[in-house]
């Protein structure tokens, strides 16, 4: 299991990611439709019982998007005086996370926010929880129809063609490539797969010949990128839309006997990702603020369970320090675009 994340981002890179972010606020609700946008003006509950459940425990992404340290979900919830804790299973599986978000129900909580593992396992103890009258928003990961709104970190199309362009561009749009997943279930993972395969086709030379899951456990990336890498001996580039993976495969080509021949991009945190990028093993990937992903989650479910807002598409509400969002269709809030990391503008951040 990897450490947890301990250091909160410097002020400088919080002023950077603020500018970013105020744009991608901005962005999120210029495109809004529907309801006149209006809110209730009734003052928020306070002592809510609010319940983060990651995919899994001991996983620095989520860390950094949950933990008071890191400026996220619980920061937030201490801000607006609500009671919250973070809590799962230790493997990203809906076996382990399924008992977390039980045993978060029979404490009597008010709020779940939920990263799915698999949404059609959890569906039916979230739906119990919503027809209990508990608040259930999802975040990095959706549970569509078991949800009353879903925190996206970006645009489901921009993340999956983003990640090819970038590994077309530096093995020049030709060559054998494969996919280091999460878990073969995820949500998000699927999605953003399902938009790059559409991006491939304007890269023809390019051949998607496999996709793996590491199930963002590190010793099963670690292998599963072995494997890919021996099945395929010619290939030319490994796309990882999660962190765990981009990790596992980064050290895997890193070694000598792929070094130099094979480029990784993906899903990655600058902190753990800054010396594959430095070595030319992972010269750029994207990402967002997974601490303002969670920051935003908890601002926008509380709330939702304060009836300030509804889940109606044109809704706005203010985020503290992110700004004002607004609802989108499928009852969803978008973050806003992910950032490139590569040498230029890595060592400015620190998380």
């Amino acid at each position: 299991m990897r450490a947890p994340l301990k250091r909160a981002l410097p002020i400088v890179a919080m002023l950077a990611l603020a500018s970013i972010l105020a744009a991608c606020a901005s962005n999120g609700s210029s495109g809004s439709s529907g309801s006149s946008g209006s809110s209730s003006s009734g003052a928020l509950k306070k002592g809510l019982k609010v319940f983060i459940i990651p995919k899994n425990l001991g996983n620095n992404y989520f860390t950094t998007a949950d933990s008071a340290k890191t400026g996220g979900a619980i920061s937030a919830l201490d801000t607006l005086g609500e009671s919250g804790s973070e809590t799962s299973g230790t493997a990203a599986t809906p076996a382990s996370q399924i008992p977390a978000i039980q045993a978060a129900i029979a404490k009597g909580a008010n709020v779940l926010i939920v990263s799915a593992t698999d949404p059609t396992a959890l569906c039916p103890t979230l739906k119990n929880a919503m027809a209990k009258g508990v608040t259930v928003v999802t975040y990095d990961s959706d549970a569509p129809g078991c949800r009353d709104l879903f925190i996206n970190q970006a645009s489901t199309a921009q993340i999956g063609t983003s990640e090819v362009d970038l590994l077309a561009k530096e093995i020049n749009d030709s060559g054998q490539i494969g996919i280091v997943s999460a878990a073969a279930t995820a949500t998000n993972q699927n999605a953003w797969i399902g938009f790059m395969k559409q991006e491939l086709t304007k890269y023809p030379k390019m051949k998607l010949v496999s996709t793996v899951y590491g199930n963002d456990d590190p010793p099963t990336a670690t292998q599963v990128t072995e494997g890919l890498l021996e099945k395929y001996p010619d290939l030319k580039g490994i796309i990882s839309p999660t962190t765990v993976g981009i990790l596992s495969a980064a050290q895997v080509v890193a070694t000598p006997k792929w070094k130099g021949k094979v480029i990784v991009t993906g899903l990655g945190t600058p902190d753990e990702m800054k010396a594959y990028v430095s070595d030319g093993v992972a010269p750029a990937f994207i990402l967002w603020n997974p601490a303002n992903l969670g920051y935003l989650a908890a601002y926008a479910a509380v709330n939702l369970a304060s009836k300030k807002i509804t889940n109606a598409q044109g809704q706005t509400f203010s985020a503290g320090k992110l700004g004002k969002f607004t609802i989108g269709a499928d009852h969803t809030v978008l973050l806003g675009p992910p950032t490139v990391f590569n040498s230029a503008n890595i060592n400015n951040f620190n998380f």
